[in-house]
């Protein structure tokens, strides 16, 4: 038994998730196969009938087989990997594509980090042939499981009659009972309270919150004190904190643009508010979702209404864009396809945007599908807001929002020197030009070159100076008052439907495509877009009807995956073919359909979730049931998790007693002047320590890039991408950060402070440091142990020592 028990766990360590799985093959959909189609399939593919050099780069097989060079992908080893030696053109006589082609910085990066992930690729063995049908049609596709309305069935029969507590319930001990498991009994109230504190706030209940919670425990009993302390935490201003932060990773919210430039986005934040103000307000997931898609569209009551509503559409503003892009064109086709992309992954768990450039491989998704919803994208006007520069070639406008009572937090003003300043610089460089371009006009006239008058150096320095001064006096009035602006969109004048691209290249259009949305889901009375308008409004109204398989689906799945560690389908944003089943499938459609029925209210399915009997289950680790179910999919226990790098950093606050929850005005971006992220080195208003403010971590900067410390060693959620789940790492820079990061050392201190004036008993205070770090006492031992650590060492290397245990960074 003991050797079946070691196999079996050996096995589950060497396993890659479904959610790893997942992820890696994101990756390689939204960054590697568009380059492979694009620059690559011309020359080595079966569609185009060619092999140079015997290699083909369109099946996984071919990739790794390569072509009389050998092998092109060596997976994990990017010096063995010829495709990589190839597309750095370090190597003459192997370049790809030909010198005149090379590709970006970032693109070659791309492809490094992908053979170091070990080159995932999801592509059939044999690619398809000119004519050949998808592998999956629309038919075929109406017959899986994600594309059929979920379905209402009775609660399943159970033996133990007075287990469940909750209709849920029904569901998981049934499927326990068939596997002859057992689930295990309620987790201790220490234990159960901080879990909910975690999971619903993000912040450790206090040592007062405990007592309260057990006094309230024997009054009432287990039910109605918990119900109380569900009641009270999901009414708290710090639940929309945390399910904020939840979603703003599957918006892949941000406030750079990412990629080879890095450009601000200085009124993001602005959506990041939004999202904070919907959660608290459990405004109904239906209509945050067709705020966020099409809020410029819908009626409003007073200029604080649309002021709201035009901030939601930054969800389709701020995702990663290459700024450098000098085809405008391309530009935008690139911007339409990221946001086709995130809509379809963060609503529907599917990726439309992989039928770009071909029919999708193993999804019912065809090329017409995707280009009748780049019709809608592509008439709708994005406003990000960035200016020409050195490192910009495309730069954005800003919505400016109606003012209401100063009730949006403006920018900072512009002192009227400055202002002067500025507009003196803009009326010198239009004279110079108008004087540079009359001299090279004469000059021309008398046979003479008139690039000694106005050169190529002169052109641009005029344009990217005057860029620069157009961008800085469009955020201000002619007073130099500051503009209440937010990024966002709005329907383009001229609204027209897409051409098909050959390949998804620009240069080979076919014909337009009516816009419309993917066919392999039918919603009965949703109208077509209409003539005048994108039809971003009626694509939210196709996602919100009932009849909508996915969109219920997929919330109700990831409100359970951050409730119990993963989803019950584990691909998060993979509810296709080549996506993980559901574990319970009959429990997914029945919290979609409660969560529809409840008026789509994400806090009465969180506490009806946090209120059953599945919830609240102890962690102990039974080796019977583990031989049974090694992943614990059929949750005989609950799952031990790791905390996320926001809850670690800010329980080191809370404890510290440092923690500042008001809402921070702004974002640190906002307030920076240069709007390039490879300048914030030099900029003496960038701190060293971005972490080193006291508000909440939803507060801290997201640039892409250039995270703060704490978030980008704690497996933050990567911002360009879709991300319903995390990965969960352990490595030797996490243990490196808690032992000698400025942050911690400085919460370890304020933390003995805090423990050295409520007591001046060294006992007390290691007492009272477990209560504040673990809501529990200290053992014998331990407290043995943080006795004779502090005779040799100090108070706050004890408090020190006890934010970076294992026990403070997860959650049992």
């Amino acid at each position: 038994m003991k050797s079946r028990l070691a196999i079996l766990y050996v096995t589950s360590l060497l396993a890659v998730s479904p959610a790893a799985v997942s992820a890696d093959t994101t990756f390689f959909e939204a960054k590697i196969r568009p380059v492979l189609v694009k620059h690559c399939y011309e020359c080595h593919s079966v569609e185009a009938g060619k092999s140079k050099g015997d290699l083909l780069l369109d099946t996984r097989a071919a990739l790794r087989t390569g072509g009389g060079s050998g092998p092109a992908i060596v997976p994990g080893d990017p010096q063995k990997s010829l495709l990589l030696t190839a597309i750095m053109h370090t190597d003459p006589d192997l370049e790809m594509p030909p010198q005149d082609a090379k590709l970006s910085v970032t693109i070659i990066d791309d492809f490094r980090r992908w053979i170091e992930m070990g080159a995932p690729d999801p592509r059939e063995a044999t690619a398809r042939a000119p004519g050949e049908p998808a592998p999956v049609s629309i038919e075929a596709g109406r017959k899986f499981w994600a594309f059929q309305k979920p379905g209402r069935g009775s609660l399943p029969q159970t033996e133990r009659k007075h287990w469940a507590k909750r209709d849920l319930d029904h569901f998981i001990l049934s499927a326990l009972e068939k596997n002859q498991l057992t689930p295990s009994p309620d987790a201790q109230p220490g234990t159960l309270l901080r879990r909910l504190h975690f999971d619903l706030t993000g912040l450790p209940p206090s040592p007062q919150a405990l007592a309260q919670f057990l006094k309230r425990r024997s009054a009432d009993g287990l039910e109605k004190a918990l119900a109380t302390e569900v009641d009270t935490l999901i009414a708290s201003d710090r639940y929309g904190e945390r399910w904020a932060r939840h979603w703003m990773d599957v918006a892949r919210f941000a406030e750079s643009s990412g990629k080879e430039s890095n450009i601000t986005y200085p009124h993001a934040w602005r959506y990041r508010d939004y999202a904070i103000d919907a959660f608290n307000d459990d405004v109904p997931f239906d209509r945050f979702l067709t705020e966020q898609i099409a809020g410029d569209l819908l009626p409003y009551e007073n200029d604080q209404e649309r002021a709201r509503l035009l901030v939601a559409t930054g969800f389709l503003a701020f995702g990663s864009k290459g700024l450098n892009e000098m085809n405008k064109l391309q530009f935008v086709v690139d911007q339409v396809d990221e946001q086709i992309d995130t809509v379809t992954r963060a609503f529907m768990a599917q990726s439309v945007a992989c039928a770009r450039c071909h029919d999708h491989k193993y999804d019912p998704f065809h090329m017409q599908d995707y280009y009748a919803l780049a019709g809608v994208f592509g008439s709708t006007m994005t406003y990000y807001g960035t200016w020409v520069d050195s490192e910009n070639n495309n730069a954005g406008e800003l919505i400016t929002l109606p003012k209401f009572d100063g009730q949006l937090i403006p920018n900072p003003s512009m002192t009227k020197v400055r202002l002067a300043t500025l507009n003196k610089q803009k009326a010198d460089l239009e004279r110079e030009e108008k004087e540079r371009k009359a001299a090279a006009e004469a000059a021309l006239l008398k046979g003479k070159n008139p690039g000694d008058y106005f050169s190529l150096r002169d052109v641009l320095r005029i344009y990217w100076r005057r860029g620069g001064i157009n961008g800085k006096l469009a955020t201000v009035d002619e007073k130099g008052r500051a503009l209440p602006l937010a990024m966002g969109t709005k329907d383009r004048p001229m609204i027209m439907d897409a051409h098909l691209l050959e390949r998804g290249e620009l240069i080979k259009p076919k014909g337009q495509v009516k816009r419309g949305f993917p066919r392999v889901i039918d919603v009965p009375g949703v109208a077509a877009p209409p003539e005048k308008q994108s039809g971003r409004l009626q694509l939210a109204q196709w996602l919100t009807s009932p009849d909508h398989p996915l969109t219920a689906r997929v919330m109700a799945n990831r409100v359970w995956r951050h409730l119990f560690g993963e989803g019950i389908v584990r691909s998060m944003d993979n509810f296709g073919f080549s996506g993980e089943r559901p574990s319970h499938p009959e429990l997914l459609d029945h919290l979609a359909l409660k969560l529809m029925n409840n008026g789509w209210s994400v806090k009465s399915l969180i506490r009806e979730i946090v209120l059953s009997r599945s919830y609240r289950q102890d962690s102990t680790w039974r080796e019977a049931d583990f031989l049974k179910d090694p992943d614990n999919r059929l949750l005989w226990r609950a799952n031990k998790r790791r905390l996320d790098a926001e809850c670690i950093r800010d329980a080191m606050l809370a404890v510290s007693g440092k923690l500042d929850t008001r809402r921070r005005r702004g974002s640190l971006v906002a307030g920076v002047r240069s709007q390039s992220v490879a300048l914030f080195g030099f900029n003496k208003q960038i701190p060293a320590d971005l972490d080193a403010s006291n508000h909440r971590s939803v507060y801290l900067p997201v640039v892409r890039d250039r995270l703060p410390d704490v978030l980008d060693l704690f497996d933050f959620a990567e911002p360009s991408l879709v991300t319903g789940d995390r990965e969960t790492t352990n490595v030797p820079l996490q243990a490196l950060y808690l032992l000698n990061s400025e942050f911690v050392s400085d919460q370890a201190a304020a933390l003995a402070k805090r423990l050295q004036i409520r007591s001046d008993s060294q006992p007390t205070q290691i007492k009272q440091a477990y209560r504040l770090c673990f809501g529990r006492l200290p053992t014998k031992d331990e407290q043995s142990a943080a006795a004779a650590f502090l005779k040799k060492f100090s108070l706050p290397a004890v408090c020190q020592s006890l934010l970076a245990t294992a026990e403070f960074r997860n959650l049992d």
